[in-house]
């Protein structure tokens, strides 16, 4: 599967590894506002772009955001297979959080137009599909920043657990402020804070991607189970290294 490395030429590697291992060293420790607040001030100023899905737990990361730097970059997929309520959750957060600089971009349009005519490239060729839909667009979308802000979580998936705050991949430092941060205290947040949630996790969506890839989950199951549901497919590109594609049989 192509992944977001592959998609980004000139890589400096082992230079942003050791970068990002001195930044993990100094300030992984630190909490998610503070990482947040460090990585937007000080340590890549004017070069660093919030990479939001809009998604279930979205609204954290970027209420974040909002209260550091309304006008901090904000770069949103629009894969054009997006659940309608992602779309309408985006434009609520906007409004309410009052960001200024949010940028949606998506697949080329010729490209789209003559490798997936149909739109049924996802059952196809899920990875190919990813790669079309989210990975290229991201890919050209984070080429002028330094680093970028992800929302992972450790708890997400087993492929995550041991996910640092910093770390590189081929161009680019990832910053995961919410890296130690569980579900419980994402809910807490998100009350304190009075912000709403995404229509669809009251509907058993707890992770949500494109709608003709993404499955309610029953209780009991890994959070992302609804993801590519019945493959061993877990990540779209964007988080995969050249190393390894990670796969839940991993």
């Amino acid at each position: 599967m192509p992944t977001l490395e592959e998609l980004t030429p000139g890589s400096a590697a082992p230079a942003l590894a050791a970068r990002a291992s001195e930044l993990e060293a100094a300030h992984g420790d630190l909490g998610a506002l503070a990482i947040m607040r460090l990585a937007i001030r000080k340590l890549f100023p004017g070069s660093i772009t919030l990479v939001s899905s809009f998604g279930a737990e979205s609204a954290v990361l970027l209420h974040m955001a909002a209260t550091i730097d309304r006008d901090l970059p904000v770069t949103f997929v629009d894969t054009g297979r997006l659940f309608p309520e992602t779309l309408a959750y985006r434009d609520e957060l906007v409004d309410l959080l009052g960001l200024t600089d949010v940028r949606t971009v998506g697949p080329d349009a010729a490209a789209t137009e003559r490798l997936d005519p149909y739109g049924a490239m996802f059952a196809i060729d899920a990875d190919e599909c990813c790669r079309l839909r989210k990975v290229e667009p991201l890919a050209r979308a984070i080429a002028p920043f330094e680093a970028w802000i992800t929302g992972r979580k450790r708890y997400q998936a087993a492929t995550r657990t041991a996910m640092p705050a910093f770390e590189a991949d081929a161009t680019h430092i990832k910053v995961t402020p919410l890296a130690a941060w569980g579900m419980e205290e994402v809910r807490a947040y998100l009350r304190a804070h009075n912000l709403p949630v995404h229509p669809l996790v009251s509907r058993g969506y707890p992770s949500i991607g494109c709608a003709p890839c993404t499955t309610p989950v029953v209780a009991g199951e890994d959070p992302r189970a609804g993801r590519w549901r019945g493959s061993a497919k877990i990540e779209c590109g964007i988080h995969v290294s050249r190393a390894g594609v990670e796969r839940r049989s991993a």
